[in-house]
């Protein structure tokens, strides 16, 4: 398997997703994306998280013993996380209130520690931290979207309570885009939520399928053309 900056990036935001391809981390996923700006909240402390703990591991790996190596990762990971939570209570009340026990819970989100382990464990330190930065992006983007779709439908709102993360001068970004739309419960509701991961999952395989299919009958061109 190639470990190019190129590859790592296209793979953590595209080709191998963590919610769309892996399926990992699905519970708070499908759990805080009520809205844009709680999907955002836990992405970027996700992203946070990987980007740390990949770099670290990445750092002692060759201090390790193997036998011990995964409590070592675990103990590395936990660490980060109390770090993050804390800094979210201090800096971000409102937010950390609302997410609640799903800032604690990225320690045992299969992702970090498996991000750890196949990948930050074998690597140097650069390539693990953009690693982590891309598998972290590509989960927050997905986080985003499908916040903001299911914000949409649900309350046909966008940007609601995003002072609870920007400030209180965010109060006003909250965009109603329906006068007299009283929303939609089952798009807040959790089988909102599993609706509408799977017509995401549903888009992205039918954009891989239309790539794989130009790709396939794009005219092969010659490494050596003919000359007059």
């Amino acid at each position: 398997m190639s470990t190019s900056y190129r590859n790592i990036i296209r793979d953590g935001l595209w080709t191998n997703n963590t919610g769309l391809v892996q399926l990992l981390g699905l519970c708070p996923l499908l759990a805080v994306t009520g809205t844009l700006v709680n999907g955002l909240g836990l992405g970027l402390a996700t992203t946070a998280t990987l980007a740390a703990s990949n770099t670290t591991v990445s750092l002692v790996r060759k201090l390790v013993r193997p036998e011990v190596r995964i409590p070592v990762f675990v103990l590395i990971i936990a660490s980060i996380v109390t770090i993050i939570e804390l800094s979210m209570n201090a800096f971000f009340h409102d937010l950390y209130k609302v997410l609640g026990i799903f800032i604690p819970l990225i320690v045992t989100n299969c992702v970090i520690i498996g991000r750890a382990e196949a990948f930050a464990s074998r690597q140097p330190v650069g390539k693990a931290l953009v690693d982590g930065l891309a598998i972290g992006i590509g989960f927050t983007l997905l986080l985003v979207v499908l916040g903001a779709l299911r914000e949409i439908i649900g309350h046909g709102t966008l940007f609601a309570q995003a002072h609870m993360m920007f400030g209180e001068a965010a109060r006003d970004w909250t965009l109603h885009l329906t006068g007299n739309y009283h929303g939609m419960l089952l798009a807040v509701l959790p089988p909102g939520a599993f609706l509408g991961l799977g017509l995401l999952i549903a888009l992205k395989n039918h954009i891989d399928r239309r790539m794989e299919q130009r790709a396939a009958q794009a005219p092969a061109v010659s490494p050596h053309p003919e000359t007059a």
